[in-house]
């Protein structure tokens, strides 16, 4: 098994977030990881992407050019990522902020209110978590309960206060999908 993934959008929507959360749960869960982060020029408001590796088998490079899945948060990350999928890959996009619908018609392409659904939660800075969660349950690498118990490891002492809404996220994007 090897799944190759990137997680795209705007600096500030939580990118980097997403792709250690996803990381450290396939550590957790005794798999293989590589996790490569790349940030625009800004800090905030600017692009951001990370890509990672997970496999049950030693990784060689952590480089990813053809993703089997995209978790795309904004217009410009699908139109800089949708066309480097690999054919029936998947392909999740925050419907909320991306006004397009995808060109491609080789991919399994799951369209969810992200923003919205994390304003409904209390925290728009949680759209990230419901396409992180929605991931989860289609492909279940690494087990969505192995990323729940990732988050406090993740967050810290610092963002403990962030736990109880981040794990309601994640459960919002699974259950969009189940």
């Amino acid at each position: 098994m090897k799944e190759e993934i990137i997680i795209a959008g705007f600096g500030g929507q939580g990118i980097m977030f997403a792709g250690i959360l996803l990381a450290q749960g396939a550590m957790e869960e005794g798999l293989w990881v590589t996790f490569f982060p790349s940030y625009g020029a800004e800090m905030r408001g600017g692009t951001a992407n990370c890509s990672l590796i997970i496999s049950d088998e030693e990784i060689g490079s952590p480089v990813v050019t053809n993703p089997s899945s995209c978790l795309i948060l904004n217009r410009p990350s699908l139109d800089k990522f949708e066309g480097r999928i690999r054919e029936g890959g998947l392909l999740i996009v925050n419907a909320s902020l991306v006004d397009r619908e995808a060109e491609r018609k080789d991919l399994e392409i799951v369209k969810l209110p992200a923003t919205e659904m994390a304003i409904e939660l209390g925290n728009v800075k949680t759209a990230n978590m419901v396409i992180l969660g929605a991931y989860l349950e289609k492909k279940k690498i690494p087990s969505f309960e192995k990323v729940i118990e990732s988050l406090p490891k993740v967050l810290g002492e610092k963002k403990k206060d962030l736990l109880e809404i981040n794990g309601k996220a994640l459960e919002k994007g699974r259950g969009l999908v189940k």
